[in-house]
């Protein structure tokens, strides 16, 4: 059972995480809470007394995503101002924190009861460089499998333009162009051909619902606005076609895929984004067992690939990473990315890990 102490502390582990990914005004809200929070309001209470683990829980976002949908609502010019990063003094953001607390709790509390649900058509842009790998060891044909999809944007990969670092990918007339910040030699540009992209989720959204949709734009952070912008237009992009997304478990999924027929020149790709930390120990070990049972009958002409994007806790961003049968099946470190996609190093350079699942209570709040 946690204490006041570890409640408060969860703030500042996430005031760390959101200074390092460049998000000066979540850090300023975080540091407020830790510091000023008090039992006066049935928020605050709630925070303070929080039973389980908050770091697990992602109590800070829990909680921001709800005063954000009070800003992206118009409830109160306040904390608007808060949120476009205009106060920054904090004794100000203690006060109008306080202040919210007590006259939004009915709102807010049932951000609390859940967990945030986010996804992010940035990542993309990173997942990308992990195919475009497999695509220059085996081909240009790729079937994409992707587990935890929440609502599905990140299934419109085949859909988005991408430019990196000045390299091209997708159709031109695409009304989402991913382009992040690029740092290292651009990406290759090699033949790729996304032939079918399926997903599952364990609880997979329809972002075409309008109160879905509301849930998704109040999970974005306030520093970037052209995320928020693009999250709207890919759920633009699923109303006028959706994409091929299942209530699954990951394992059972994953084993079910790998057991259907797969076409000769295609190259089978499982991927996953910020998802890995969140599964049991028991589905992550279905899964890499499913995978390095499909690998090893793999062939030239029917190979099997892996890429992913998941966080490395002591850097406080995220290390995409690919591998594929025939082969070692060894991971490769492709690059290294900002949590949302805005910046993609191509030089990588952390060096290599084995694709484990995350202890309980290590888990990276993004």
């Amino acid at each position: 059972m946690a204490d006041e102490q570890t409640n408060r502390g969860a703030f500042l582990i996430q005031q760390q995480y959101c200074d390092r990914n460049a998000a000066p005004i979540y850090a300023r809200m975080c540091a407020a809470v830790a510091a000023g929070v008090t039992r006066d309001s049935a928020i605050g209470a709630r925070v303070l007394d929080w039973p389980s683990e908050p770091t697990r829980d992602a109590l800070p976002l829990r909680l921001f995503g709800g005063l954000h949908a009070l800003v992206l609502a118009g409830a109160d010019a306040g904390l608007a101002e808060v949120y476009a990063g205009r106060v920054t003094d904090p004794g100000a953001i203690s006060a109008t924190l306080e202040r919210v607390f007590a006259d939004h709790a009915a709102a807010l509390l049932p951000w609390l009861d859940g967990p945030p649900q986010t996804n992010e058509p940035g990542r993309s842009g990173a997942l990308m460089l992990g195919l475009i790998a497999l695509a220059q060891r085996h081909g240009p044909r790729i079937e994409l499998l992707e587990i935890g999809s929440s609502a599905g944007l990140n299934l419109l990969i085949d859909r988005y333009r991408f430019d990196l670092g000045g390299t091209a990918y997708g159709p031109a007339d695409s009304p989402v162009t991913i382009r992040p910040a690029w740092q290292g030699a651009p990406a290759p540009s090699v033949p790729l051909d996304i032939v079918s992209v399926r997903g599952c989720d364990i609880n997979p959204m329809d972002a075409t619902d309008p109160a879905v949709a509301a849930r998704l734009a109040a999970f974005v952070w306030p520093e970037t606005p052209e995320r928020l912008a693009r999250v709207r237009t890919a759920i633009a992009m699923l109303g006028e076609r959706g994409v091929d997304l299942v209530r699954a478990d990951a394992a059972d999924w994953v084993e079910a895929q790998l057991a259907e027929p797969q076409a000769a020149g295609v190259t089978r790709v499982l991927m996953h984004s910020v998802v890995w930390q969140y599964l049991p120990e028991a589905v992550a070990a279905r899964i890499r067992a499913a995978m390095a049972a499909a690998g090893a009958r793999a062939t030239a002409e029917r190979p099997l690939g892996w890429v992913m994007m998941e966080p490395d806790r002591s850097l406080g961003h995220q290390l995409i990473r690919a591998r594929s049968w025939p082969g070692d099946g060894a991971w490769e470190t492709v690059a290294t990315a900002h949590a949302h996609g805005s910046w993609v190093d191509s030089g990588g350079g952390i060096g290599d890990a084995p694709l484990v699942a995350l202890p309980e209570g290590a888990r990276v709040a993004v």
